[in-house]
């Protein structure tokens, strides 16, 4: 099936982008055909830096060919590389509710955040849809709290259908039961707006730092303790084996154990896990014309596909000769 997906170029990525939502995206692209893309378009409602933007791009591609992307199988290209995508933006805008756009709660959640409530926040949602309707995708993961995002772009594509004859393929959601939230080095959820990140590839001097830092609790070290309710305990889980973590559990439970101990077994954990792509990684820093490439090809395949798309849409409203 085809699965697409794709990650806004905001900053470093964090174990939180990669246990969250990467790892399983990564893995999905072994048994489907796998389309997934750099959202440079959607980046702009927060008006980033030019430089940083440009510079974030290339990171973002750097890190996901490092972590496993299959670049001959998989399609990973840059959005903004793809015109086509916009162009069925705006016909889809023409046929989409404004109560729709209204109800949305991604657009109020981010103006609560602080961000600018600016017409390309508003009309995300659509230019969303366009991004994955203009591919055919079948399938497109994502987490519990962004099933609406799927079925918003489900409802555009049902109007335009019920308009113009049956010419968009309807995706299904394909919930991430195995999406982990990841906390923070301040016991909140990791993100980049709450400065509370581990980056991937950050020097490994540096997450030894951050781990140690995490918040926890006062039990003291001789008292039995909850895994479940743990912090550094939550990391654990993330990198360690199943029995492993079972042990770990066990000693939580029994007590006579400090979650100082505990931190320095999630940082080994963190430096074995990550240090093969972080070799990669540095490896692709060497060969950018590699990387460049990368994309140039990307975008030439998910071209020819969104054409296809597009040429339909444009049939089915009468555009053209």
């Amino acid at each position: 099936m085809r699965v697409l997906s794709g990650i806004q170029p905001s900053g470093k990525l964090h174990i939180g982008n990669y246990f969250g939502a990467m790892r399983q995206h990564l893995q999905l692209q072994a048994e489907n055909d796998g389309f997934y893309f750099i959202a440079d378009y959607h980046a702009l409602t927060n008006t980033p830096d030019k430089d940083e933007f440009r510079q974030c791009c290339l990171d973002v591609t750097m890190d996901y060919i490092a972590l496993g992307l299959d670049v001959e199988k998989t399609v990973f290209w840059r959005q903004s590389d793809v015109p086509e995508v916009t162009e069925l933006a705006w016909i889809l805008s023409c046929v989409t509710p404004m109560g729709l756009l209204q109800r949305c709660t991604s657009y109020k959640d981010k103006v609560a955040q602080g961000l600018s409530p600016n017409h390309g926040l508003f009309a995300y949602p659509v230019l969303q849809a366009a991004d994955i309707l203009i591919y055919d995708s079948e399938l497109v993961p994502v987490g519990a709290d962004q099933k609406q995002h799927i079925e918003v772009t489900r409802d555009i594509a049902g109007r335009f259908n019920n308009v113009y004859g049956e010419t968009l393929v309807l995706p299904k959601d394909h919930i991430l039961d195995s999406v982990a939230v990841v906390p923070g080095i301040d016991g909140r959820k990791m993100s980049k707006s709450y400065d509370n990140t581990i980056e991937i590839f950050e020097p490994e001097n540096k997450v030894k730092k951050k781990v140690m830092r995490i918040q926890t609790d006062s039990t003291p070290v001789e008292d039995p303790k909850d895994p479940d309710t743990c912090n550094i305990f939550a990391l654990l889980r993330l990198a360690a084996s199943k029995d492993e973590v079972a042990e770990w559990a066990d000693k939580y439970r029994r007590g006579g154990i400090g979650y100082g101990t505990v931190k320095k077994r999630v940082v080994e954990l963190l430096h074995d896990y990550f240090r093969p792509y972080r070799d990669r990684r540095a490896e692709l820093e060497g060969d950018l014309d590699y990387v460049h490439g990368v994309l140039e090809n990307g975008a030439k395949r998910a071209r020819a596909v969104a054409r296809v798309t597009i040429d339909r849409v444009r049939e089915a409203v009468g555009l053209g000769g």
